[in-house]
């Protein structure tokens, strides 16, 4: 698994701690690297408020100083839990008998340096500790990363779940319609009763086909094996197929419906058939989703090299929690479901799909339950 360069290679930091000005320097040249950070304090007060801003690979400590000495500043670092476990290194001029360093190792010390300094001790030790800080930060990183793909697979689990048990009650309708329908068609009846359970069958057999073919388009998408068979084609007559393959459910539910498209020629370079299935899916949602008698507003204009197609409708809206995820491919809104006539709520992760396939974009925008909503479609104009 691949690691944020942010969180796996970004700087280390190192805290030198020393009262003489001359020694910080004299450290800061032997630990000089460019992947390293140096932060220095001149006493143990200002190495504390550096330690509340700065995550600290090792902290180098003189022993001697005026007021707060190196014993006293490590003492409190272990019993912050920030701080706790950052190792600390003892720089000490003075003698280093048992006695200090038991107290030096009690205090939290991983280890003694002694004044003068050898280069290549003190570079050498160090490099361990920000091996191991780089090694502690890579695991931490895929951690955070195991935990998000852990939560992303357990979400896409339950939406599936959702998704199966909604898709095996609409199937389950159609199919015992149509198992009654040809019980019925066996009993003995008049012509015109059994030509309307004929009709009945029909439209139960076209709900099933139109399911089915939903899902095997999403699948396509999903798994790139959809490919647009493109040409110059004229908005207009895209419009015009979307309302004309639309305007029964608009009908059915007494909507009206207003047009407003440009009236010189726009072109684009598009499927014909996949754009019109874009546009009639939008006005199909919003007959489906608007109280009977509704408005519903299909809308289209230049803008600079884009041309924007809305689709606005005066229908139960979406509340604004759902609207960030409305486009994803098991999303259904829980008020919605009594509302969506046999949909499976795959139609705008469709639209979505197919709108990007165009190298366009979708967006959604609605003021809550009860609010309408506006579905808005940008795609690039034919490039002349």
């Amino acid at each position: 698994m691949a690691i944020p360069e942010t969180a796996a290679d970004g700087p280390v930091h190192v805290l030198l701690v020393d009262d003489l000005p001359a020694n910080l320097l004299a450290l800061e040249a032997l630990l000089r690297r460019d992947d390293l950070v140096v932060l220095k304090a001149a006493s143990g007060e200002e190495a504390l408020e550096m330690l509340l801003r700065h995550d600290v690979a090792l902290a180098l400590l003189d022993v001697q100083m005026p007021g707060m000495d190196g014993f006293e500043l490590a003492e409190l670092m272990r019993g912050n839990e920030r701080t706790r476990h950052v190792p600390i290194i003892f720089v000490t001029a003075g003698s280093s008998d048992s006695q200090r360093r038991f107290r030096g190792y009690e205090a939290g010390a991983v280890d003694f340096i002694n004044k003068p300094i050898e280069p290549h001790v003190l570079r050498s030790k160090a490099d361990v500790f920000f091996d191991l800080y780089r090694q502690r930060r890579q695991i931490a990183a895929q951690r955070d990363e195991l935990a998000a793909a852990t939560k992303i697979l357990r979400d896409a689990d339950r939406a599936k779940d959702q998704f199966l048990a909604v898709l095996a009650h609409e199937l389950r309708n159609p199919v015992a319609a149509l198992m009654s329908g040809l019980d019925l068609l066996g009993r003995p009846r008049a012509p015109e009763q059994a030509d309307e359970i004929r009709a009945q069958m029909e439209r139960m057999l076209f709900h099933l086909a139109r399911l089915v073919e939903d899902l095997l388009d999403v699948s396509r998408i999903s798994e790139g094996k959809v490919s647009l068979k493109t040409g110059k084609v004229a908005l207009k007559d895209i419009l015009l197929s979307a309302i004309e393959g639309s305007r029964h459910n608009m009908d059915a539910a007494g909507h009206t419906l207003s047009v407003d498209m440009p009236e010189d020629a726009v072109w684009l370079e598009a499927d014909y058939t996949r754009l019109a299935q874009v546009v009639a899916n939008l006005l199909n949602n919003a007959a489906k989703y608007t109280p009977a008698g509704g408005r519903i507003e299909l809308a289209a204009h230049r803008d600079g090299a884009m041309v924007e197609i809305r689709v606005a409708d005066n229908g139960v809206g979406i509340p604004p929690p759902m609207q960030a995820q409305i486009f994803e491919i098991f999303t259904q809104v829980e008020d919605h479901r009594s509302r969506a006539q046999g949909g499976l709520g795959i139609g705008l992760a469709l639209v979505r799909r197919l709108v990007a396939l165009h190298g366009g974009s979708i967006a959604v925008a609605s003021e809550g339950a009860g609010k309408g909503s506006t579905f808005t479609v940008r795609l690039p104009l034919l490039a002349f």
